[in-house]
């Protein structure tokens, strides 16, 4: 079995509509005793996210087109600018589902890259919703994020009908063929299911359950095999 230093791959998000300020400094305080290498709040916490993990290398992530995905490209990029400038590092963009579907795929590859590059030096990650996608689909629109120049694909919203399977992180991974990495996300509560993401191919792990998968994961370890 391959070592990984789970805390290191992990995005520890907060993302619920009934999140409160008092949740996002949480996971800020989380991040920092756990060592959780990035966070992901709502936009209209980067001010807070930001300060509360200054001085140490945690990067602040902030989703775009959040969580549906169907916001005109000048929004997603407006967004995306403001965050920017507000200290966020990471962004997770949402693909234009509906455009994807309607197989409208230079909208698609247009919207993304505008979005990359109006903010350069920014990882950026492509959120695909994959439930609503047939594996064509899928496989679509992993080019289309390559095209686009952007750093990952994304599984799920965690909003959808469903959230990451390991199929789909396989068929992702071998879809962007090593010209970007995978994210998993949606669903995954516990280090039986990361564990699954991660031999699957996945390079990174977005989840809210953070401190219990990590706590499984040390167990496991310290446990005789």
């Amino acid at each position: 079995m391959a070592e990984w230093n789970l805390p290191d791959l992990i995005d520890h998000t907060v993302l619920r509509p009934d999140a409160t300020k008092n949740d996002v400094l949480r996971i800020c305080q989380e991040a920092k005793e756990f060592r959780f290498s990035v966070i992901f709040v709502p936009p209209c916490y980067v001010d807070e996210a930001v300060a509360a993990v200054a001085g140490t290398e945690i990067l602040v992530g902030i989703p775009i087109g959040f969580p549906l995905g169907g916001h005109t490209t000048k929004i997603k990029v407006a967004e995306a600018i403001e965050a920017v400038s507000r200290g966020a590092q990471v962004l997770d963009m949402v693909i234009n589902v509906s455009r994807l579907k309607s197989r409208d795929y230079e909208y698609v590859r247009k919207d993304i890259a505008e979005v990359v590059h109006e903010t350069p030096g920014i990882e950026h990650k492509v959120i695909l919703e994959t439930c609503y996608l047939t594996q064509q689909e899928k496989q679509t629109a992993c080019q289309l994020v390559v095209e686009a120049g952007a750093d990952y694909v994304k599984t799920s919203t965690g909003f959808g009908a469903a959230g990451a399977t390991a199929e789909d992180v396989r068929l992702m991974k071998e879809a962007v063929a090593g010209r970007a990495k995978v994210k998993a996300s949606g669903g995954i509560r516990d280090w039986k299911t990361t564990l699954a993401m991660l031999e699957a191919g996945a390079d990174r792990i977005g989840t809210s359950a953070s401190l219990t998968i990590v706590a499984e994961w040390r167990h496991q370890r310290q446990s005789p095999s």
